[in-house]
């Protein structure tokens, strides 16, 4: 017997698995060949059997002629099927079935050949076999098997009616001979390689033969039970609906996800243009081609839209357009942010006067709605669109412009549902576009406020020359309470301050102004920057908004005397000034901040305040500054001062004395640092840098008279010449009165010398100081003063006793400030 790979006894083959064994009987039932199967199946060995009656292997409790009622079947039938149990060698019975045929043999004598299997092994196939029918037959799953030639051998049911081919057209034919042909080559090769190989394909997704379904494809090898390869099966699953399905989830999901990343692109925008931009650029490619973001133009400028009960009427604005080709026709015609335009074509007009969106699915649609534009009509045929949607913008019951978007080529038309996107889209971005309108309002307002808050004009000073810079915060941030202020002292002197009232918004400008105006009121009572901090943090509880909401701020206040180039400063919290001068032996600039007792913000009480005085050298310069100039989310604040210093050091070497150099500076410094802070997160600033110098020597005059009044004419005298050196004939009159009046008062409380110092600045000072411990102006000196028209006096503490100073303001047309070009005018 054949045991070559594949006979039916080789090892795993379907012979040895049914275990069928042969016996050869004579006509009385004697065994004559006993094959090795049944040797396996019984037990018994050829030796064992052969010569005796099959009879004797029945067992002892079975009827004892099954041989007879065998050989009787076969002489009247000459074949037997049928049932009979034997006797294993060690006493159990086999349940065996079995054929047998009568044989001629050539002398004539009948023999008889039986084939036996074992019960259980058929019963085992032949449920294997029913399940293979049973699946061909029953299943919903198309199955089919295919030789090694790749033919169709067998096919159920349900793959002919997948395929729409009856049985008898499928077999014998191949995937090449039944499928398209652009599906047939892939699913044939496929084929092959899964037979070449073994590796089974799963679930892999195909179109139908008609081009509108899809299928469900798993590939796998057929084998023999030695290995040899038989051929592969296909089963193929019509997957339709679970693709429809999936589609629409996942085109739900895209959808979700789209409205996601619009709201977060323009959630914390408060720009309508940049809104317009984002909003345009998250609708292209994805869901659009093209998309144009119009808003009226009254809205895009920041006007009130119409009510809800007027039409939308006016001319358009383009605030956002994005494409996914540029194409100069449609940016010449759309004129992105340039000019207002009104809107072309009645379906546009339709919708801003109904609120109504639009939809055209199909080119015909398209040529109709676009037939009375022909540039749009025009603009249309070339960008290819195939379907176009126009959704009004609308916020709190009003439109606020409109949102055009297109498809083109071969991409699926917009549909009804692509329609609900887009009204969800506008739905999101018209309320963020009408708050963006609202907040510009108010923020607009608040800079005006803030605006006229600050000075508007600085006065100039002789022997100091500053500039200033205040830049607001970006749009996407309320304003802030920074401030700055240039303020003349008696004598010449000035006082430089920079402050930030915390918080933003209208409440931060209006501290602002208020701690602005505390400021020079204190300024004008001539006390000293630690003084001067210290009664503004009292009077902060005054001016605060509510009691138990204290106002907080920091302040920098620095008083410089060009005649004796000295500086006094003192802060509250405040950021360190930095202070540039030049080494008189180098040459060389060096910037340095100036360390300043640090001092408690104002609004914290319990802390005092403290003051630094620095010899400044000619020229120096001297830069105040906010935090807007220098802080940033995540970089220290003291590498940042150290950063300024470096570049004004430098900035401040290349100088020349010209008047606008400081403009330079300025400009160059908020270039160079604000850069490292976020357009869309900084803060605003103030910056104020001053040159500091000193007065002429001719501007300042100073005399020792003995206390005597027999002296007044001399000294009225003297006062006047000098008056009319300096070209201030006019104001002689005034001057000699009020300096006669106080020369009397204080010769009356004292008997040793006095003092009178006139300074020619932004003003005519005048001072009179005498040794004693009160001046003598008290009876009717004040109203003498005010009678005189003295623009401000006061008091102040001099080396040498009280000094009692008046000012006056200079004639018409001659600033003071002491400019070289300028020429003083004429005696009176």
């Amino acid at each position: 017997m054949s045991t070559e790979p594949g006979s039916p006894n080789a090892p795993g083959a379907l012979g040895e698995s049914l275990r069928v064994g042969m016996v050869l009987l004579d006509a009385d039932g004697r065994v004559l060949l006993w094959g090795p199967m049944a040797e396996t199946m019984l037990g018994w060995d050829a030796t064992q059997a052969v010569g005796h009656l099959l009879a004797g292997l029945i067992p002892t409790d079975r009827p004892a002629d099954p041989g007879h009622e065998l050989l009787d079947t076969l002489l009247r039938h000459r074949r037997w099927t049928g049932r009979l149990t034997l006797r294993h060698r060690d006493g159990r019975p086999v349940e065996l079935s079995g054929r047998a045929e009568l044989l001629d043999h050539p002398n004539g004598t009948p023999l008889v050949l039986a084939i036996l299997v074992e019960n259980e092994r058929v019963q085992a196939v032949e449920q294997d076999l029913a399940t293979l029918d049973g699946l061909f037959t029953a299943s919903p799953l198309g199955i089919g098997v295919f030789d090694t030639e790749l033919r169709y051998a067998r096919v159920n049911d349900a793959l002919s009616r997948l395929a729409g081919l009856s049985e008898a057209e499928l077999l014998g034919r191949t995937t090449l001979d039944v499928l398209p042909p652009s599906m047939a080559q892939r699913v044939h090769r496929l084929q092959a390689e899964v037979l070449r190989t073994g590796q089974p394909v799963t679930d892999l997704v195909v179109p139908s033969p008609d081009g509108l379904g899809a299928r469900s494809l798993s590939v796998g090898r057929i084998t023999d039970r030695s290995g040899r390869p038989m051929g592969v099966t296909n089963i193929v699953l019509d997957i339709t609906e679970r693709r429809d399905a999936q589609t629409k989830i996942e085109r739900a999901r895209q959808r979700l996800a789209l409205l996601d990343d619009v709201g977060g692109a323009i959630a914390d925008l408060l720009d309508v243009r940049r809104i317009g931009e984002a909003l345009a650029g998250a609708i292209v490619p994805r869901f659009a081609d093209l998309a144009g973001v119009e808003l009226l133009a009254v809205v895009a400028s920041g006007g009130e839209p119409p009510t809800a009960h007027d039409r939308a009427r006016g001319p358009l604005l383009q605030v956002g357009l994005a494409s996914v080709a540029p194409h100069p026709e449609l940016e010449r015609v759309l004129r992105q942010g340039e000019e207002a335009f009104e809107p072309a074509g009645p379906f546009l007009r339709s919708v801003l006067d109904t609120g109504v969106p639009f939809l055209a699915q199909t080119r015909a649609e398209l040529r109709a709605a676009t037939s009375q534009d022909e540039v749009v009509a025009e603009l249309v045929r070339e960008l290819d669109v195939n379907s176009l949607i126009t959704v009004p913008l609308r916020a709190r019951g009003t439109v606020l412009g409109l949102l055009v978007i297109t498809r083109s080529g071969h991409r699926p038309a917009f549909d009804g549902e692509d329609l609900a996107l887009a009204m969800e889209l506008t739905a999101r971005a018209g309320i963020t576009l009408d708050n963006a309108r609202l907040y510009a309002r108010e923020r607009d307002a608040a800079l005006t406020l803030q605006r006229s808050l600050l000075p508007q004009t600085l006065p100039e000073q002789p022997g100091v020359r500053f500039t200033h810079r205040y830049l607001p915060g970006s749009r996407g941030t309320e304003i802030g309470g920074d401030w700055f202020d240039v303020i003349p002292l008696v004598g010449g002197r000035v006082a430089f301050v920079v402050g930030d009232a915390t918080g933003h918004g209208l409440q931060a400008a209006a501290a602002m102004g208020r701690l602005r105006t505390a400021v020079r009121t204190l300024a004008a009572l001539d006390l000293s920057p630690a003084h001067l901090l210290a009664r503004l943090n009292d009077a902060g509880r005054d001016i605060a908004p509510h009691l138990d909401d204290p106002l907080m701020a920091t302040c920098l206040y620095a008083e410089y005397d060009p005649l004796s180039r000295e500086c006094r400063l003192a802060k509250a919290g405040h950021l360190p000034p930095v202070l540039v001068v030049r080494d008189a032996d180098s040459g060389r600039w060096t910037a340095r901040p100036l360390d300043l007792p640090s001092g408690a913000p104002l609004g914290v009480d319990g802390v005092p305040f403290e003051e630094l005085c620095v010899d400044v050298p000619e020229g120096s310069v001297l830069v105040l500054y906010t935090d807007g100039l220098l802080e940033t989310r995540d970089g220290d604040i003291l590498t940042r001062v150290d950063e300024l210093c470096e570049l004004l050091c430098g900035l401040v070497g290349e100088l020349t004395d010209a008047e606008a150099a400081l403009d330079g500076v300025c400009d160059a410094v908020i270039e160079q640092m604000r850069p490292a802070i976020s357009s869309s997160e900084s803060d605003d600033l103030a910056l104020l840098a001053a040159r500091l110098g000193s007065l002429p020597e001719d501007r300042v005059a100073t005399w020792t008279f003995p206390a005597d009044p027999a002296m007044l004419p001399a000294i009225g005298g003297t006062v006047d010449h000098r008056l009319r050196e300096w070209g201030l004939g006019g104001l002689a009159e005034r001057a000699g009165r009020l300096v006669d009046r106080l020369l009397r008062e204080a010769m009356a409380g004292t008997g040793r010398s006095v003092a009178v110092r006139m300074v020619y600045g932004a003003s005519l000072m005048v001072e009179v100081t005498a040794r004693t411990p009160e001046p003598g102006y008290r009876d009717g000196g004040e109203q003498l003063l005010a009678a005189h028209q003295a623009r401000r006096w006061g008091i102040r503490h001099g080396p040498i006793g009280p000094a009692v100073w008046f000012e006056l303001p200079l004639p018409d047309g001659w600033s003071g400030a002491g400019r070289d070009d300028q020429v003083p005018p004429g005696p009176g």
